[in-house]
């Protein structure tokens, strides 16, 4: 009966053993050193697309006021007054840089991977307007919008 209990003691204390060491495996399976670790996959975090986003905030209303800074920095400007955009003075943008009239307008647009700027303007008029759009936590926002009519 002592010889049993004996043995059942050490099967206990021998399940109740495990490691909790950190140190990756370097032996491989033929006994030589290796340096293999396999790290855990990192996740990518989702950014929008800028063409479906740019698309949907000139044709949804309410997309467009959800995706505007306001305070939103510039301003709307005239030969007697400067306002600041609100969210209740503000008119909503419908025309893409991509579609003004080139007959009348110039337009000029850059993107890099964070940032999209436009701007559009008639030569000799005084008629001037640049939009800046940033990515924000994966997610973009008008964030710059000036207007002249001098």
């Amino acid at each position: 009966m002592k010889k049993l209990l004996t043995i059942l003691v050490c099967c206990a204390a021998l399940i109740g053993c495990k490691s909790t060491s950190n140190t990756p495996n370097t032996s491989g399976s033929d006994g030589k050193s290796s340096t293999t670790e396999t790290a855990a996959p990192k996740k990518k975090s989702k950014v929008e697309d800028f063409d479906k986003f740019y698309d949907r905030f000139h044709t949804d209303s309410a997309f467009q006021m959800s995706r505007i800074k306001f305070p939103l920095k510039g301003g709307y400007h005239t030969v007697d007054n400067s306002t600041k955009w609100t969210a209740q003075n503000w008119s909503l943008l419908t025309t893409r840089v991509y579609d003004v009239d080139k007959n009348k307008y110039r337009a000029t647009y850059s993107k890099t991977d964070t940032s999209f700027t436009q701007k559009i303007w008639i030569d000799s008029a005084g008629l001037f307007s640049e939009c800046r759009f940033e990515l924000i936590d994966g997610k973009w926002f008008l964030v710059y919008m000036n207007d002249e009519n001098k």
